[in-house]
């Protein structure tokens, strides 16, 4: 009879080094009290699912009317995020801050799925059941078909599957479902994969679309092991800045999907609401006539996003000099401070705060040039012609260089009310009519046409 065998597997992001005894330090990633105890317990249940049969055939003896087959959610924001519904026998990683809205979602996901005479069930192992039916209530949600069980025991949760049979299943969360042969405790990374292993069997095993739910660490990646992502179909991370209401989905990895695709909801007291038109909120409170704002066209998947783009310059200080960054990339921003120096626009000896307004993330390269112009803005205290747009990506020596779909983003533009873009000089064929575009090569050539 074979034994336990205990390792520590460091729970740090990207790292998930193994050590035969504890550390205090991960000798890989030097993070401090991030190894964990594993205990590998032969187990008496199946942690792979096979996914197809067991005799090799040639790809070309496949038949496509095998393919995947997609459920539509009814909630338009989740299914483009998904790439269009959710796929049978897939397994959706969602995760996401505390009360930033994960559960409320999936409740609303499931109650679609129930209202259409779906059977489905969702397992809390975080609330009791009282609490659930509480937020069930106040979100209108019912029904006979929607079947709630309140667990943290693994092995009860997939017997209430047998029970019930549902078509759609969530599991909240694989951090507090716990399997009971091993000996561990729930959250651990033994846990975690053992928890996420078996719910893949059941999805592939049944052809059941299962969510799981995770937590995050205060870095915002997912917290557990790195083979946590890797397991899964889809991982969605739901973000929330605490100062709005507005939320976002975004899809990192889809295997049945593209991703960087965008969702946006806002949360009210009847629960989450979709934002169909999300430039128009993301404009919604800007001050046109400030020095330091300026609007870029982004895209977020397959989406057009226009998004206001904040700087203040503060005035030149004698000690080290702040940069602080919200929603944006850090190291595109000290990039392009020290390319502006280059243009003559000091800012090495101050202190630089820029922000993408509205709690959202901006993370292509387009966004450079918005981020340059607020920066010029706010040192010369002179505001953007509020009817102006701008984006494109800035390289070291100040150059503007082309981004994807610019027909799409100018067209995004003048659909609401902007009538001159700046963007590089490849998308000036793309100008539809009353838009004045005009296509730049530099960033000084950026400058001077704003002034």
């Amino acid at each position: 009879m074979s034994k336990n065998k205990t390792t520590y597997v460091c729970s740090a992001e990207d790292c998930d080094y193994r050590s035969p005894r504890w550390l205090g330090q991960c000798p890989r990633c030097k993070e401090w009290n991030t190894l964990q105890e594993l205990i590998e317990t032969p187990s008496v249940h199946p942690t792979v699912a096979p996914v197809g049969g067991s005799t090799p055939i040639p790809i070309s003896q496949l038949s496509a009317t095998d393919g995947e087959v997609r459920l539509r959610v009814g909630i338009q924001e989740l299914d483009r995020v998904l790439g269009g519904g959710l796929v049978t026998g897939s397994l959706v990683l969602i995760g996401g801050d505390p009360g930033v809205g994960k559960s409320t979602l999936l409740l609303m996901v499931l109650d679609r799925f129930a209202r259409r005479g779906i059977p489905t069930l969702y397992v809390s192992a975080e609330e009791s059941a009282r609490q659930v039916q509480l937020r069930a209530e106040r979100l209108g949600i019912g029904g006979d078909t929607l079947f709630l069980l309140a667990e943290t025991d693994l092995d009860r949760a997939l017997s209430a599957v047998d029970q019930v049979g549902p078509k759609v299943l969530v599991l909240d969360s694989v951090q507090t479902l716990c399997a009971p042969h091993i000996g561990s405790v729930p959250g651990s990374v033994a846990q975690v994969r053992e928890v996420a292993a078996r719910a893949m069997a059941l999805a592939k095993g049944r052809d059941l679309p299962t969510f799981l739910v995770g937590h995050v660490t205060k870095q915002g990646g997912l917290a557990g092991p790195k083979a946590l992502e890797h397991l899964v179909d889809t991982v969605i991370y739901f973000e929330g800045d605490g100062s709005t209401q507005l939320r976002a989905l975004r899809a990192t990895k889809n295997r049945f999907g593209s991703t960087g695709e965008l969702g946006f909801f806002e949360m009210s007291s009847a629960g989450l609401v979709e934002v169909p038109d999300a430039s128009a909120r993301m404009l919604s409170e800007r001050v046109p006539d400030a020095p330091g704002t300026a609007v870029v066209a982004a895209m977020e998947g397959s989406r057009p996003l226009l998004a206001e783009v904040q700087a203040l310059v503060g005035r030149p200080t004698p000690g080290t000099p702040g940069r602080t960054v919200l929603g944006l990339d850090k190291g595109r921003l000290d990039m392009l401070v020290a390319v502006l120096g280059k243009l003559g626009y000091a800012l090495h000896d101050r202190d630089v705060f820029a922000s993408a307004a509205g709690g959202i993330r901006l993370t292509e390269p387009a966004a450079d040039l918005a981020i340059a112009v607020a920066l010029a803005s706010s040192l010369r205290e002179r505001p953007i012609d509020p009817g102006t747009l701008v984006f494109g990506e800035i390289g070291l020596v100040g150059e503007l260089r082309a981004v994807s779909h610019p027909n799409l983003r100018v067209i995004e533009a003048a659909r609401h009310g902007f009538r001159r873009v700046i963007a590089p000089a490849a998308a000036a064929r793309h100008a539809p009519e009353g838009v004045e575009l005009i296509g730049v090569r530099t960033l000084r050539d950026a400058l001077a046409a704003l002034a």
